[in-house]
């Protein structure tokens, strides 16, 4: 053992040193002259490891399970904030009243107790009543800026996996604090600050979720993601059912962002990430451990590049992975590329306006004469088919040509709404408007998702889809004020955001069966000379 060390020693140069510290170990290539293979990661998944076997399988639920724990958080201020019904004790109050505002004091009282929730609890009715929206904006204004923040550490130094245990750890803490609020200003600044973490929770997710998926898997499997988000939002109706108190509902939405911080230490990070980042042995490793649990085997003489060093073919692979360093990027760089430049506009524009005609319909789909619970858990699930739908044909026809349609699909319907007039049964056709809408928006607001993440390489591209998540969020915020602004013309606004969104839409190029670049430079090599169907 002593005689090969030193043999080692010697034949580099430095005996002495080498037995007390060793360089890191390079990727394993083979001795002979031939030069090794060099793959782009989507080409390595579809030769040697699988597109989407059982490690990709297993990898995408436990980082999905984060999605539903942003659907309790978003929805549980549906049930928290919500006016309970009341009831008459005596004299001065009406019971076929419509509010509160003009009884006695000690004439009615809230059914359920003080503490259903924080109208109740705090006495958020009447002239302090727009108190409540103002927490819902609050919280989406903290969802927008937490977007931006954990957008650009997911693509520096923390990566996808470690910004998404510190998002969950957050909404833990910050969903159980809530709980405890002693009054409404201190409500108020944790739901801005759950909204900070749950705003980097959705995209950490889906990227990390979707960026180890194979190319041709890679639609299908971005759209189920969002099956976990419905799913969050049923589960949170049926909490909120069992916990009727405010107080113990935060407890019981928040204890299970711990679990997902527990089984965020299974997941493996994004293999894309760390070859950006220059840890190429990572990477591999990764990638192998792909291979192996899908039953497929990687051969040694197989490395990976990016997509800026394809070219660079000659040169020689040990000390081309000497001299790598990490690659970085934020959105400073988007906004320079002459690529990324228009694309990132565009993308933060159609996300805007979908957003706002998806929350405002959301708002204006009339309630079904059932429970608060049924009627949540119920709106989830009439989501669920839009996602299939658009699953099954976003392979066939494309993410361009599919986002165009389904956006304008919801933009026409809106247009009939706004158009039919009278009450009767104009007012069924009306409402059957708004559930066609609001079904078309659902799955174009999720496919922009998927779309996003493929318009930008992997340098920039939670930088890029958080900016984009931030235009969504400020479109969630102003949703609600048409109902102050423009009430009788809402559906009008809504269908005017749907067409233009579309239009906007054809400016963007189509991405399917394109690389899933890693780099700026790859990308504008690739396609920055002109694309013909789009920027």
């Amino acid at each position: 053992m002593t005689t090969s060390t030193s043999a080692s020693g010697t034949e580099n140069g430095s005996s002495l040193r080498s037995p007390f510290l060793l360089p890191p170990p390079l990727p394993k290539i083979p001795e002979s002259d031939s030069a090794p293979e060099k793959l782009l990661i989507d080409d390595m998944l579809q030769r040697y490891c699988g597109e989407f076997g059982p490690w990709q399988l297993r990898h995408f639920v436990l980082t999905n399970l984060a999605w539903a724990l942003e659907g309790f958080h978003t929805m549980v201020m549906i049930f928290s904030d919500r006016e309970p019904d009341w009831t008459c004790l005596g004299p001065g109050c009406d019971p076929q009243a419509k509010n509160v505002c003009r009884f006695e004091t000690g004439s009615w009282t809230w059914i359920g107790g003080a503490d259903s929730s924080i109208v109740s609890q705090w006495g958020l009715v009447c002239e302090n009543k727009y108190k409540v929206g103002l927490v819902q904006a609050m919280f989406f204004f903290g969802c927008m800026i937490g977007a931006g923040v954990f957008g650009h550490l997911s693509d520096s130094k923390l990566g996808r996996k470690g910004s998404l245990t510190i998002v969950c750890i957050l909404n833990a803490i910050f969903g159980c604090l809530t709980a405890f609020s002693p009054n409404y200003l201190t409500y108020l600044l944790l739901r801005v600050l759950t909204g900070f973490s749950t705003g980097g929770v959705g995209l950490c997710a889906f990227v990390l979720a979707t960026e180890p998926v194979g190319p041709s898997k890679r639609g299908a499997a971005g759209m189920s993601t969002f099956y976990f988000f419905s799913t969050g939002i049923v589960i949170i109706s049926g909490i909120a059912y069992c916990f009727r108190s405010w107080h113990t509902l935060y407890i019981a939405s928040s204890i299970p962002s711990f679990v997902c911080c527990i089984s965020s230490s299974f997941l493996s990070e994004s293999p894309r990430w760390y070859l950006v980042r220059g840890k190429v042995n990572e990477a591999m490793k990764i990638m192998r451990s792909i291979a192996k649990y899908n039953g497929k085997h990687l051969p040694d003489g197989v490395v990976l590049i990016l997509d800026e060093e394809e070219s660079n073919g000659k040169q020689d692979y040990k000390e081309e992975l000497e001299l790598k360093e990490a690659i970085t990027g934020s959105i400073v760089d988007v906004i320079k590329s002459p690529v990324t430049r228009i694309r990132l506009f565009l993308a933060v524009t159609i996300n805007f306006l979908c957003s706002v005609v998806y929350y405002g319909l959301s708002l204006n789909v009339v309630n079904l004469d059932t429970n608060i619970y049924f009627n949540v858990a119920l709106n989830a699930v009439a989501e669920m088919p839009a996602f299939l739908i658009t699953a099954l044909l976003l392979d066939r026809f494309g993410r361009k040509p599919l986002a165009i349609g389904t956006i304008w699909f919801s933009g026409t319907f809106c247009l009939m709404g706004a158009l039919v007039r009278g009450g009767g049964i104009w007012n069924t056709v009306r409402m059957v408007c708004g559930i066609l809408g609001i079904f078309g928006m659902s799955g174009t607001y999720n496919l922009l998702f998927i779309y996003t993440t493929e318009l930008f390489p992997t340098v920039v591209r939670n930088a890029a889809l958080g900016c984009a998540t931030q235009a969504a969020q400020m479109g969630a915020i102003l949703a609600p004020l048409w109902w102050y602004w423009v009430v009788l013309c809402h559906l009008r606004v809504f269908a005017v955001c749907g067409i233009v969104g579309g239009v906007f839409g054809f400016y963007l190029p189509e991405t399917l069966n394109k690389p899933m670049y890693d780099t700026l430079t790859g990308m504008e090599e690739g396609e920055g000379e002109g694309e013909g169907d789009g920027v």
